[in-house]
């Protein structure tokens, strides 16, 4: 009608800001389950994938668990450290890395393509496709911090709600960047290679494989502000309690700023057709 395609149509519909159409209401609510649910399916057939993620991961308390007696670093439990860099982990490797894959591997074979001449909003394709690794994450981290607790004696949260919101911001933050790094990613062979220097890159100076607090002051005020050190910031502070509430806010606004960016270049460069 009027010389205008269904495609079109959608592609401007896509890029308007989801007002009544957001995730709030039951028939959105409803698309994003039945996406996830084809997500969950999808994944329920690589039972070895489900199995590694959850639990493989409670070989790293019990292969630290001799090391208990050396329980304190830096006036921080060894429990706590493990528990940080087990909960940092399920961020990138149960939600980062599978998530650039599904995201390339869907565009590839035009399924984002399809989806976007329907009925779902792009903020609903994007999020019924990343609920199911999101969720395996949380999971995942669950059982790690049980894990920490019982076999490293991490003990209990002083600050519970600051872990909670390392949680929901590296969650988030992490399915992002990955929706990011899709836009960059040739094919699924590729997912790996580009997904690297993220992964690297938090590992060494967000906290997560080797503690802030052995890097020299000026590395580790700059890394800092590197994307998921927020996130694992407030999921340490959440156990040991060592964040003012001054410092703990300006840590969950740096948190929030890279999670604009990030939803900025994705609404910006995210791409819903393969690659040539």
């Amino acid at each position: 009608m009027n010389g205008i395609t269904g495609e079109d149509r959608r592609t401007a519909i896509g890029k308007l800001p989801a007002v009544g159409s957001g995730l709030f209401t039951s028939r959105s609510r409803r698309r994003v389950r039945a996406l996830a649910g084809a997500e969950f399916a999808l994944l329920g057939r690589n039972r070895s994938a489900v199995a590694t993620a959850l639990l493989v991961p409670l070989a790293l308390p019990f292969s630290v668990r001799p090391a208990i007696d050396q329980a304190d670093f830096r006036g921080v439990n060894l429990g706590t450290l493990m528990l940080t860099a087990a909960i940092g982990f399920s961020f990138l490797f149960a939600v980062y890395t599978s998530l650039v894959s599904a995201y390339v591997a869907r565009r590839e074979e035009l399924v984002l393509k399809r989806l976007r001449t329907g009925e779902p909003t792009d903020v609903e394709i994007l999020g019924g496709t990343a609920l199911p690794a999101v969720c395996l994450g949380l999971a995942q981290a669950l059982v790690l911090a049980l894990g920490c607790v019982v076999l490293l004696d991490a003990g209990a949260p002083r600050a519970p709600w600051l872990t909670v919101l390392g949680l929901l911001t590296g969650l988030t933050l992490s399915a992002t960047l990955a929706a990011l790094t899709s836009a960059f990613t040739r094919t699924t062979e590729s997912a790996q290679v580009t997904a690297l220097p993220l992964v690297f890159m938090s590992m060494i100076g967000s906290g997560i494989a080797l503690p802030t607090d052995l890097l020299p002051h000026r590395a580790a005020a700059v890394c800092e502000f590197l994307p998921l050190s927020p996130a694992v910031r407030l999921v340490r502070a959440g156990w040991t309690g060592e964040l003012t509430a001054y410092e703990a806010f300006g840590t969950v606004l740096t948190a929030l700023a890279w999670t604009v960016v990030a939803v900025f270049a994705v609404r910006r460069w995210f791409r819903w057709e393969p690659r040539r």
